[in-house]
């Protein structure tokens, strides 16, 4: 049995498309043309079991930050160490490209949280994620370089909370907000909540 970490190629399209949309839950969503660019831009780090496909880590630039965007490892062979190997694959990509920070969001919900932490990276900051699911979003950081100045907060394990999520002819926002826009839109929903459920 072999486990290897490489950079993906076009042949692996499908399958990260593939593990994408089954693990939609927990990942944030990205077009198939995104990562037909991602591969280009050689941000995509494979994982292969037995030389078949079986997780990914997908990245942004490598400058003083680098985000992680998505990881994720099939379902059946997670807890044995092959998420660990993509990461400490993308660390030792930041160091020799000297960045000096790994950053990440994570819903409070899941798993993924307890995988973060055990890997070195701290919590940053604790933010209210969208109305849809009503959990908050963990910031998690590593910072390979040594900082002067670093604040750590605890993580939230907030649970989602689908109840307040409806459609609504009567709200002219978009869920798909940002920022200020997000806030007012979450405001608005929770506003129109029914408190009889």
């Amino acid at each position: 049995m072999t486990f290897i970490t490489r950079t993906a190629n076009i042949n692996d399209l499908t399958f990260i498309d593939h593990l994408q949309k089954r693990n939609a839950e927990e990942l944030a969503f990205f077009p198939k043309v995104v990562f037909e660019r991602e591969i280009e831009n050689r941000r995509i780090v494979l994982a292969e079991y037995n030389a078949e496909p079986c997780g990914y880590l997908y990245h942004g630039s490598l400058g003083n930050i680098c985000r992680i965007h998505q990881a994720c490892i099939q379902y059946d062979l997670r807890g044995q160490l092959y998420g660990a190997a993509l990461v400490r694959d993308l660390i030792a990509i930041c160091e020799a490209s000297q960045t000096s920070t790994i950053k990440l969001r994570c819903g409070s919900d899941i798993d993924a949280n307890q995988f973060w932490q055990a890997m070195g990276f701290v919590c940053e900051a604790v933010t209210q994620g969208g109305v849809r699911r009503m959990r908050d979003i963990n910031h998690w950081v590593l910072n390979i370089q040594p900082q002067l100045f670093f604040f750590e907060t605890e993580p939230s394990a907030k649970q989602k909370d689908a109840s307040f999520w409806r459609k609504r002819g009567d709200l002219s926002a978009s869920g798909f907000q940002r920022g200020l826009g997000l806030k007012r839109y979450r405001e608005a929903v929770l506003a129109k909540k029914d408190p009889h459920g």
